[in-house]
């Protein structure tokens, strides 16, 4: 089946039914099934349209976007969510703060000044791909311990860079060559972000909420602490995750010995900074700054890449078409939103609880260390179920904890693996974090790989953090 329409651009391809059907069919069948003991109707609902949601992110029989607004219909015409509250998503700061990362790399790539950062790391260290990799690398860990925002961090600092260095080296999804440098600095520059956010106290906005969430429980753990539990299970992970990568998702490209005298000359070529460039500059350093001290001025980070927006609005450095062309923006602006409202409801209609209930008493006989390995897996992976950090830490992170300590696991240790959990669980899905979208949203992967990638590299992860880590906190007297 085939049907295509030129006026209107509609196409209908039969290789969609099959999926199409089969999340139709799996909705319906979970729709009818009885709760769960502890679990209301209403609860159970919600649920079952938040799996088919997911799977149908994963099945794609429609865009993304599509598929999130129709899941946004069931849950309004079905009743299980009021109109308010499945709207207010929209208005999240999270949300706006992707759609401005979005929309201020435009303006990296639109000006050159991309492709002038990407030609200094490529006249530095471009004389192979790991070179770059580690390059990129650093630079996430140098800007992690000042920037209490992994989505301005990753997405409106790093991402661009990325960005530039791929249109430089011709690696576009557009024309194939996605594999040739794209996809491998993509996917591992967003794990990277990952690692960096659980490295510090103030490298993401989840972190001070799980510290008073912890200290509440009697488990205090200042910024100092935290940096030295975490720096070398952190480093050592970073000196991992390129060499990880490049055996899971090789790029093309692997030596590259004439790119840095061939930078050099591009530089040469691109002269003096234009007055566009200059002004795209001080508007990036400006939000550097804002977003690194931001929460002692008190300037939130999504006012301020808005604010930096319009700035590169009034100076011309962008006009209002390449906003509303951005297509990838508005697209993630709306799945994304949705995501985050249903994950939100999960939460508020008890079903995070009532799965951290079961979870006490399946765990509750076991020796502490099985009870905290469990525990710390459980709680990593049902980040599937998350579209932010913050959410996932203030559904799950108290029970969880509680859950640990009652079965007489060390306190340190216990707050350190979840509290790391809490970031590393980002990185499975494309969507477990406000950096992911934007990652993702440049097309260099497919869902599939993605999400395989991201569970491979969890796997790598977590043993790291479980061995060099454990060992470490040993050392330092945790346990």
């Amino acid at each position: 089946m085939n049907m295509n329409s030129s006026s209107s651009g509609f196409k209908w391809e039969g290789a969609k039914i099959t999926p199409l059907l089969s999340l139709i069919v799996i909705f319906l069948v979970l729709w009818y099934l009885p709760p769960p003991t502890g679990l209301t109707v209403k609860a159970w609902h919600l649920f079952t349209i938040f799996i088919t949601t997911i799977l149908s992110l994963i099945l794609k029989p429609l865009p993304m976007g599509a598929m999130s607004l129709i899941a946004v219909s069931v849950c309004l015409m079905t009743k299980t969510i009021p109109m308010g509250q499945v709207l207010a998503s929209f208005s999240s700061g999270i949300v706006w703060l992707i759609v401005s990362a979005f929309l201020l790399a435009r303006g990296f790539i639109k000006t050159g000044l991309g492709s002038r950062i990407a030609y200094h790391f490529v006249s530095m260290l471009g004389k192979n791909t790991l070179g770059l990799a580690y390059g990129l690398t650093f630079t996430e860990l140098v800007f992690a311990p000042g920037t209490p925002s992994n989505t301005a961090r990753g997405a409106g600092i790093v991402y661009p860079i990325i960005m530039g260095l791929n249109k430089e080296y011709g690696s576009d999804p557009k024309d194939g060559t996605e594999r040739k440098l794209g996809s491998y600095l993509i996917k591992l520059l967003f794990q990277v972000n990952v690692i960096t956010s659980a490295m510090f106290l103030t490298a993401t906005a989840g972190n001070p909420l799980l510290v008073s969430i912890a200290a509440d429980q009697g488990v205090e753990l200042s910024w100092g602490v935290w940096a030295m539990a975490c720096i070398v299970p952190g480093l050592a992970n970073l000196i991992l995750l390129p060499l990880i990568m490049f055996v899971i998702n090789p790029p093309e490209l692997r030596s590259t010995p004439e790119a840095p005298g061939f930078a050099r000359q591009k530089l040469k070529e691109l002269g003096p900074m234009n007055l566009h460039e200059i002004m795209m500059m001080m508007v990036f350093l400006l939000l550097l700054c804002l977003w690194v001290f931001g929460t002692y001025l008190g300037v939130d980070a999504t006012a301020a890449a808005l604010s930096g927006l319009c700035l590169l609005l009034i100076s011309g450095v962008l006009k209002w078409d390449d906003v509303i062309k951005e297509k990838s923006a508005w697209d993630t602006f709306i799945w994304m939103a949705v995501l985050i409202m249903l994950s939100t409801q999960l939460a508020k209609c008890g079903i995070t609880g009532w799965f951290g209930t079961h979870m006490q008493a399946a765990v509750g006989s076991l020796h502490w260390t099985a009870v905290l390995i469990i525990i710390s897996l459980v709680y990593l992976y049902t980040h599937y179920f998350f579209a932010s950090m913050t959410a996932h830490i203030s559904a799950l992170f108290g029970t969880f904890l509680t859950v640990c300590l009652a079965a007489g696991t060390p306190p340190m240790p216990t707050v350190l693996f979840l509290g790391v959990a809490s970031s590393l669980c980002a990185g499975i899905t494309h969507y477990g974090t406000g950096a992911a979208p934007v990652y993702f949203g440049s097309n260099y992967l497919k869902v599939g790989s993605w999400w395989r990638i991201g569970g491979i590299v969890s796997v790598c992860n977590v043993v790291i953090w479980g061995v060099i880590g454990g060992l470490w906190w040993k050392i330092l007297g945790y346990w």
